[in-house]
This record gives C-alpha cells, structure tokens and sequence, in this order.
C-alpha cells in the first residue's frame, strides 16, 4: 500500500471494559503506520501497571508503551506515559509523574478532584511534546469509557481524546460475551460532544467462523451509528508483550514430564513478568507459576520474581510455607535464581527503616546468598549493559528498576554474576546454581539462557538465539493479522477528514 504522507488525527483506542486487547491493538497499528511511511509513537496518559521498563534517560514507564514504541521503532520515552500507578497494597499505589516517584497513595486522595488540575496539566503536556515530534500519535485509554461516576477526574479517556482532538475506535471483545449491549452503552452514555468523537468500532478476540458475524456487523452499525471497521479473531501463535495481571492469570501452573520444568514462585505482587517471556518460547522449557509447595519441589529451577512489595511479599511466603520449599529445593540440587526483588529476598535480611515499603521494618531472608539489602526512598532506574559471570564475559542488556541496595557479607565465597562497564560488580552467585541480580531483561540473553540451562537440557536444541529479530517478527506477523481484518483505507480516511 502507498499513502501519500500528510499530518494524521491522533487515533484513541478506547475500551468497553478492561483487557478488551487495546494494548495489543495499539502495538499493530504502531507497526502498521511504520509500515505505511509514518513516523508513530504510542500514548497513554496514565497507566496501572506492576510492568514497568526503564526508559534510555533512566525513567520509568508502563512496560506496554515500551513495546509499543519498539513496534513503532522510535526509543521509548516517559512522555508516551507521564503517569504511571504501581499498586503496592489493595488500596494504595505508588504515583510515578514523568518517569519519577512522586510518593504512594491511597485510591481515595489520587481520585478526587482535589489536585487532578495538575495532573492534567502534566499529562497533557506529555501529549504535546509528543505530537509535536511524531505522527500519528496512537493513544490508548484505560479500562472502560464508559465509567461515568469518574468522568470528573478522568485523566486517559475520553477527557483526553477530546485534549488532543484523537478520532476515537472503540474496542469491544467479543469473547466474553454481550458485545452488543457493551458497545452501545459505551457509546449511549458519552456527552454529546465526546460521542461525536466516537468514529468506528473494532470487534476484537472473534473465535470461529468470521462469516458467521456478518449480520451482526450490519445490526452493530445500525444500532450504534458508527462502522465496524474490522472484526479482528483470536489467535494463539503471535507473541507480543503484556503487562496487564489477567495475562498472567492464563499462565501455566504446573510441572510437567520431558521438559526442564522453572518454577516462578507467584507473589502477591509480583512484578514484570515480562522478565520470563523468552523463556516461555523455549521448547525444551515448562515455566509456570505457582505457589503450590508441591509444584515447587519438582522444579529443576526456582525463580524468585521482581515484586512491588518485598517485605510483604516475603513475609507471606514465611506463611504460606513457600519460603521453607524454596531452601528445601535447593538443598536438593535445583537452580535457585533471585531477580530484583526476589534477589533481596535470597540473602541475609531485608531491612527497611524508613518504612518506604510500609510499616514491615525488617525481616530475615532464605539465607541463601550473603546479602542484606536496606531499602531507600531513591529509585533506581536505568537500562544497563553488563558483562556476564566475568569482566571479558559476553556483553548483555537489561534494565534496574529497585528502591534498595544490597550489600556483599564480608568474607563471603560469592563470586559476581554480571560485571558494568564501570567494572564493578552486579549480583552475586554461591556455587553454579545459586545466584541473584538487580537485572530485569537477564534472561533476554543467549549466554545467561544457556548457563540456565546447561545443567538440565541439550543446548543444540530449541533455542531463540536472536530475541531481539524474534520481538521483531512477531511484531510484523501481528501487524499482518491486523492489516488483513481492518478497513485501513477507511480507517485513514477518518484520520484525515477534516470535519
């Protein structure tokens, strides 16, 4: 398809309710509109997200418009999401305002309109930086639009749309059922104003027989007064990056026989999962998550994940008896790896005299690496290149995002897992098959994938050895899907219109 390249609406995907798939929608038309000639960036003014990345500057981000700014092949940047809410308890999150920590808070005072004047201020002057440098500017909301008891202190939907002057797509999912009715009230309870915003409709996850729909595309647009520009089917072989929790939910939970079966140990806060994505494409591996002492046991590998909230964290896998299984497991030979938050469990003590997490002020560790970690109200936050197990090692990637330092026991036999540039050292290993690290993105990496593996399978078999020209791929084969059940021309036509 040739296009003629002109300045393009900001296109919005909207939702008729959570996990409709507009993150993984915004990510194709990223890669579409690259395809096309244009230059896009992904947007979303505020995201909830235990999923985070670390922008090139050392700022945060929802990990979601990291991966659709790889989509879009421009560097990812804390204007594509200003505002980002990492739940650290069931009624509290952590406030992170163009790439920093600006303190935790409770649902109650970050949602009342006292103060949101200058959040908007800040989130639509996101916006402008980023439509003055990019085009189009794919926007995504959160949640349902529809939610009209917010619609004074809304932040992402159609408040913004209406900012930037976005066309808006409604995206409704039509797996769950009710797809009718969730559409036509999404648009029913719009004002006036944003309605007329409402362009089109996306019905997205179609499982069967896309004939079959048909009439009901013709009964969708009568009914709700916009086109269906495409029916969009469910497909289970495209690998793209999620952030949202109820992807993590559809994860596999058990061992299995035949495969070197990894054990996630699945906290309450568990944070980016992304970190065991490659993994997951690894036909010589089972990874599952579990907090089943049994499943634990039979793992080759245990990892211990990220997690918003160590202490907590750890203080339920005291109860819970998962602490004690993981010990006993690598007592009995299996591979013990600690990432972020589960590397500061690993050690000695975690100790938090400020209360940055809350009012747990220390607990012991596993005792299986000699660290101690104290926590400190200053994030790290920063993508780093290392050196892996030795200082002329193969060169790795990968990202910091931790409050806390962790230091080395005197008199300890650890040895260190990744060297800096710097040369200095980045977590720790005791033996070959116990080790920690601050490092998210470790097991993107050919060399730390086969010395995770080498004690267990064939390294000749199976593995991605470029994750990087994978993502990519994936990326074009999404976008391909997409493309193929969209009305692009008239989706273009709409971002053009200037009415």
């Amino acid at each position: 398809m040739t296009i003629h390249i002109k300045r393009l609406h900001p296109l919005m995907l909207a939702g008729t309710g959570s996990d409709v798939g507009k993150s993984v929608l915004a990510t194709a038309l990223c890669r579409i509109f690259l395809q096309d000639g244009y230059r896009p960036a992904p947007f979303k003014a505020q995201n909830m997200a235990l999923n985070s990345y670390a922008t090139p500057e050392g700022l945060e981000i929802g990990r979601a418009q990291a991966v659709q700014a790889e989509a879009a092949g421009v560097p990812c940047h804390t204007d594509m999401n200003p505002l980002l809410l990492k739940p650290s308890s069931d009624h509290t999150s952590q406030v992170v305002l163009n790439g920093k920590p600006i303190g935790n808070r409770s649902a109650y005072e970050y949602f009342r309109k006292e103060g949101r004047d200058e959040l908007r201020r800040e989130v639509c002057a996101a916006f402008d930086r980023l439509a003055a440098r990019y085009n189009p500017i794919v926007m995504e909301g959160a949640g349902s639009i529809s939610e009209i008891n917010l619609r004074d202190t809304d932040l992402v939907n159609m408040p913004m749309a209406r900012y930037a002057g976005a066309d808006v797509i409604l995206v409704a999912d039509i797996d769950r059922g009710g797809v009718f009715a969730s559409a036509y009230g999404s648009i029913a309870l719009q004002l006036p104003e944003d309605r007329k915003r409402i362009k089109g409709i996306i019905v997205n996850k179609f499982r069967g027989d896309l004939r079959l729909f048909e009439s009901g595309v013709k009964m969708m647009e009568e009914t709700c007064g916009v086109p269906v520009l495409g029916v969009i089917p469910y497909y289970k072989d495209i690998y793209i990056e999620e952030e949202d929790s109820l992807e993590l939910q559809q994860k596999q939970r058990a061992a299995v026989s035949g495969k070197v079966n990894i054990a996630v140990v699945l906290l309450r806060h568990l944070s980016n999962f992304t970190d065991f994505n490659r993994l997951e494409r690894d036909e010589r591996v089972n990874l599952y998550y579990t907090n089943n002492t049994e499943e634990i046991s039979k793992a080759d590998i245990v990892i211990l994940p990220g997690t918003k909230s160590t202490l907590d964290d750890l203080l339920e896998l005291r109860r819970n008896g998962v602490a004690e299984a993981v010990v006993r497991a690598a007592r009995n030979g299996a591979t013990v790896f600690g990432i972020c938050g589960g590397y500061q469990m690993m050690g000695l003590y975690v100790e938090d005299p400020d209360g940055v997490e809350g009012g747990i002020n220390r607990l012991p560790g596993l005792g299986l690496l000699p660290v101690s970690t104290v926590m400190h109200s200053e994030k790290v936050t920063r993508q780093t290149e290392f050196r892996f197990q030795a200082p002329d090692g193969d060169i790795c990637k990968g990202y910091e995002i931790h409050m806390g330092q962790s230091i080395l026991s005197a008199d300890s036999d650890a040895v260190p897992l990744n060297y800096l540039q710097d040369g200095t050292a980045e977590g720790w290993r005791v033996g070959e098959k116990c080790f920690g690290t601050y490092m998210h993105g470790i097991l993107d990496n050919e060399a730390v994938v086969n010395y995770l593996l080498a004690p267990y399978t064939n390294l000749e078999k199976g593995n991605i050895s470029d994750y990087l020209s994978f993502k990519e791929e994936q990326y074009d084969r999404l976008a391909a899907h997409v493309r193929s059940h969209i009305n692009m021309p008239l989706l273009y036509k709409i971002l053009s219109d200037n009415d």
